[in-house]
């Protein structure tokens, strides 16, 4: 029979420690702009030595001010662990109590100017057009329709989730967790957002997109719901065959499918003037003149951020009038948690333009010449480059955008699966993608190419991709097959 006995035994280990500082920095590196200005704003509430920095007053007097190039070069407790815990330790940073996004936090990356912009405007303010944007449109009929500052806030944040063509293609669950509101206030808003101009906005899917705007018509009987029920049979059924689905006649059913065209499945359409921001981004991508070298630039958007200081000037006036000891640790914990907040803050702005100026450098091509040219690239390649923890910059690229002169994308879409082509080389799923909606979009009407006939034609450029492959990739943008494509072409032809 065994025995049972205790012990000593002395063990050293090794172990990662998530302080509330290392935490709150991890948290500061996930959020975009917009959230992060949000979290600002509170923290300043509560952390009185916080405050905005005010550009007139930081021209006129910069005493409460203490900027990083007049600080000691001494590095603090706080600094020290921040850099020893930050994973990857990416970015080396003086000590700083000012945090200012400004335009000198930057990073020139790739070479050469860029032939197809030389005559735009590199200001992106100016490239916004001054005509109303559909944001505009939308709260300014949003605060017709309410005027509680939480609606109206929740259908702001609606408004920034639309898509390129109109849709809200988010789950009810999904907007009720990242709104942090109830599902009937969230249910009752976006019934009456449903309702505003131009009609169709804010549906989840093209059936319901249309389903408004009939009923807004007066249009949406029984007859018309079961043809919007049996969309996708109008290209692959025969007139006989969806006109006893929907129980009418033939000719009945051109005459509700005459009613469907004239409706616009797209309700941002509307203002193709104005590029749609659904999103704001949080870089800037700017061409660097060739007198000056050419290639690119990337900077924070400086416009969503706000600038942060730590008020020594007050810290010094409180701590003098502070007798008891509990008034002392609460204004140290204070100034602690300020200090290292901006720290964070700066750290955080480095390694978005660090990892941004990496990516930018990867995909020059696609900045040059379009997406044909995206080259494949993985989160792992950019940590490698720059010498950052593959966390990191997985963190950095999630819903963060960037504006470019090709448009404002998110920086997790220059990361593509690769596919083997010719001789060893890669290509970007993305630009394979691309190939094949050029390929379809300029097919012969008469001649329509099957999946075989684009796996073949990719092949001769140097593509090796499989028909399945190709299936995938055209299911994914939405087109339909080469006999889908053939009824339609004859749908039109006969209505």
């Amino acid at each position: 029979m065994s025995q049972v006995s205790q012990k000593f035994d002395l063990r050293q280990t090794q172990n990662l420690v998530m302080t509330p500082q290392l935490q709150q920095a991890i948290k500061l590196l996930q959020l975009t702009n917009v959230e992060l200005t949000e979290f600002l704003e509170e923290e300043m509430q509560q952390n009185p030595l916080l405050e905005k920095k005010d550009d007139d007053a930081d021209r006129d007097d910069g005493s409460n001010d203490q900027d990083a190039s007049g600080e000691s070069e001494s590095r603090d407790e706080i600094q020290d662990e921040f850099d020893q815990a930050w994973e990857g330790d990416e970015v080396n940073t003086s000590d700083m109590n000012t945090y200012e996004p400004s335009s000198d936090s930057m990073a020139s990356s790739g070479k050469g100017g860029d032939r197809n912009f030389e005559d735009r405007d590199d200001n992106f303010d100016n490239r916004i057009s001054s005509t109303t944007s559909l944001r505009d449109h939308l709260l300014e009929q949003l605060r017709m329709n309410t005027d509680d500052p939480r609606d109206i806030m929740i259908g702001s944040s609606i408004i920034d989730l639309l898509d390129e063509q109109g849709y809200l293609r988010h789950e009810t669950s999904e907007l009720v967790e990242r709104l942090q509101c109830s599902e009937d206030r969230l249910e009752k808003l976006l019934k009456i957002m449903k309702g505003f101009d131009p009609g169709g906005i804010f549906a989840k899917d093209l059936v319901e997109c249309l389903s408004i705007q009939l009923e807004d018509n007066g249009q949406l009987d029984e007859y018309m719901q079961r043809l919007l029920d049996n969309l996708d049979a109008i290209t692959k059924d025969t007139p006989a065959a969806l006109a006893k689905k929907c129980d009418v006649s033939e000719t009945y059913l051109m005459d509700m499918i005459a009613e469907i065209k004239a409706l616009n499945p797209r309700p941002a359409s509307d203002f193709d003037h104005f590029v749609v921001q659904t999103v704001v981004p949080d870089l800037l991508m700017r061409k660097i003149p060739k007198d000056l070298g050419g290639g690119w630039r990337v900077e924070l958007n400086s416009e969503t951020l706000p600038r942060v200081l730590v008020n020594q000037e007050y810290y010094a006036e409180v701590a003098q009038k502070s007798k008891s000891r509990d008034d002392k640790t609460y204004l140290n914990n204070q100034l602690t948690a300020a200090n290292w907040l901006v720290k964070a803050l700066h750290q955080r702005a480095q390694t978005m333009i660090k990892v941004a100026g990496e990516i930018i450098e990867q995909q020059d091509a696609f900045f040059l010449y379009g997406v044909e040219f995206l080259k494949p690239l993985t989160l792992k390649d950019v940590a490698d480059n720059i010498d950052m923890h593959e966390s990191t910059v997985s963190r950095v690229t999630s819903n963060k955008y960037i504006a470019t002169p090709r448009g404002i994308f998110e920086l997790k879409y220059f990361f593509s699966p690769s596919i083997p082509g010719a001789n060893g080389m890669m290509y970007s799923a993305e630009a394979v993608k691309a190939q094949i909606k050029n390929l379809i979009e300029g097919e012969d009407p008469e001649n329509i190419l099957s999946d075989d006939g684009i796996v073949d034609i990719l092949g001769k450029s140097g593509i090796q991709i499989a028909r399945r492959t190709v299936a995938k990739y055209r299911e994914l943008m939405r087109i339909g097959s080469s006999s889908e494509r053939k009824r339609k072409k004859n749908q039109k032809t006969i209505v």
